[in-house]
C-alpha cells in the first residue's frame, strides 16, 4: 500500500538520533487514537517490529510505521520535528484536521 504521508528531513534526523541509544526499539510508530481535547490525538511510540499490515515510511535511515486505520486520518500529512524556543517536538501538519488544540497533539475532523 502506498501513501502520501511525508516524513521530513528534520523528523528523520531526530528519529535517527533517538533510536541510536535504543537497544531494540528502532522504529517509530505514529498512530491516531480517540481522545485529547479536540477528539483525536497523535501517539508516538518506539517499537521493535512492524506489524504485517503496517505502512512503512523510510528516509535517511529512519523508519516510521503507520497502521492502516491511522493512515486514514493521516493521508496527506507531513510528519516534522521542530525545535523552537518554547520546546522541541514532533508535529504533524494534517490537511484533514478541521481544528487542533494549542499543544498540537490533538485534532478534530
Amino acid at each position: 500500500m502506498t501513501t502520501n504521508v511525508v516524513l521530513t528531513e528534520n523528523a528523520a534526523r531526530r528519529i535517527t538520533e533517538i533510536v541510536a541509544d535504543e537497544p531494540a526499539n528502532k522504529l517509530l510508530r505514529v498512530s491516531v487514537e480517540g481522545g485529547g481535547c479536540s477528539g483525536f490525538q497523535y501517539k508516538f511510540d518506539l517499537v521493535a517490529e512492524k506489524a504485517d499490515d503496517d505502512i512503512v515510511l523510510e528516509r535517511d535511515g529512519a523508519t516510521v510505521l503507520i497502521d492502516p486505520i491511522s493512515l486514514g486520518f493521516l493521508e496527506g500529512s507531513h510528519i516534522d520535528f521542530v525545535d523552537e524556543l518554547i520546546g522541541a517536538s514532533f508535529q504533524i501538519r494534517n490537511p484533514n484536521a478541521t481544528a487542533s488544540c494549542g499543544c498540537g497533539t490533538s485534532f478534530s475532523m
